[in-house]
């Protein structure tokens, strides 16, 4: 908690100071989800700056605080915008000038961890909290140029006992809703990819109750983001990772891949008992993580999903408007090309064994 109050401080700190975007630009950016969206914070507060062999996740064979075997999908799309958000728990007296990371792995969607329900770690409703409740208190509104991310809710499926979407959908949307509310004016939210045919659940028979599960949040994820369409000065892009993963594992060959139903890694967290000799062949790393190149996936659906939403200058034509959306498309094209080519591959979360700090 003394992490999350000195967090705190450095958000109020880094909003003070006056910044721009431009339409090509976000100015920071900051993210909040579980596993998939961690770039150290468990890590952290499981010990991984002093002893990370024993920390979760363990590195190796986990790689630098990431539930991966290399960068996850905000590593790719932060250097894509040219911004590296920090670990909210690592942050030290420097302002974080390119935005905060508040993902934890286990997060439930609301309040608490699904994995570790007695640890001081946020869900990703809190984790907006953390954010928004000093610039408020303090009057202020959040960086409209900023780009804010919100991936959550498999961990109460798969980990929580969840029976039903409706609580975690809500959560979900008013995570949104207090962004928007606080001044946010890009937000990027991502749905679920079927939690069915992860290898935890096609090992433990959770696949069919998991893909109903996943279906039904997705339909109602979608339309709980619709009611925010009657704002305008809101730029809410959605990322279809659902449809990515299903397309990746009805024809894994075309995206790199070899093998789209078992894990690389064998055990869990804290008894591993067997890690692949090539990672990236595989689709998901562990029983509930997907490899890098899967990450990678990700974040090119990102960074075409804002591509396609991005709205120039008002001083920009119309001519200029519909050219930029004919090359969004060309870059969709590429990317899909590149990745077809070159072997990657990318997406998927939930969480561990109850007995690790993240999914």
């Amino acid at each position: 908690m003394k992490k999350q109050a000195i967090a705190a401080g450095f958000v109020l700190l880094s909003f003070m100071l006056p910044l721009k975007a431009s339409a090509a630009s976000f100015s920071k950016f900051y993210v909040f989800g579980d596993s998939l969206s961690d770039t150290g914070n468990v890590f952290a507060a499981t010990g991984g700056l002093v002893a990370p062999t024993t920390a979760i996740p363990q590195d190796p064979p986990y790689f630098q605080g990431r539930f991966s075997n290399q960068q996850v999908w905000v590593d790719y799309l932060g250097d894509q915008l040219g911004l590296t958000p920090s670990p909210y728990i690592t942050l030290n007296p420097a302002i974080p000038n390119q935005g905060i990371n508040f993902a934890v792995g286990g997060a439930s969607s609301g309040q608490g961890n699904a994995v570790v329900p007695n640890a001081p770690l946020p869900g990703v409703l809190e984790q907006v909290g953390l954010l928004t409740q000093p610039i408020l208190q303090a009057n202020q509104k959040l960086d409209p140029n900023a780009l804010y991310a919100v991936w959550g809710g498999a961990n109460d499926y798969v980990f929580g006992q969840a029976t039903n979407t409706t609580q975690t959908v809500q959560n979900l949307s008013d995570a949104v809703g207090l962004l928007a509310s606080s001044g946010a004016k890009n937000i990027l939210v991502f749905n679920l990819p079927d939690l069915g045919k992860i290898p935890l659940a096609l090992a433990t028979g959770q696949s069919n109750n998991l893909t109903a599960l996943t279906n039904e949040h997705n339909k109602e994820l979608a339309e709980e983001l619709d009611k925010f369409s009657n704002n305008p000065d809101l730029n809410l892009i959605s990322v279809d990772v659902s449809s990515l993963f299903n397309q990746i594992q009805v024809n894994p060959g075309e995206f790199g891949f070899q093998n789209a139903t078992n894990p690389c890694v064998v055990g869990n967290f804290q008894t591993i008992i067997s890690v692949c000799s090539q990672p990236n062949d595989y689709l998901f790393y562990d029983s509930v993580h997907p490899t890098t190149n899967a990450h990678k996936l990700i974040a090119d659906a990102a960074l075409a999903a804002i591509e396609a939403k991005s709205v120039p200058e008002p001083a920009i034509n119309l001519g200029i408007l519909a050219l930029g959306a004919f090359g969004a498309v060309g870059v969709l094209k590429r990317q899909q090309k590149r990745s077809l080519l070159v072997s990657a591959g990318r997406v998927v979360d939930a969480q561990l064994s109850h007995t690790t700090v993240e999914n």
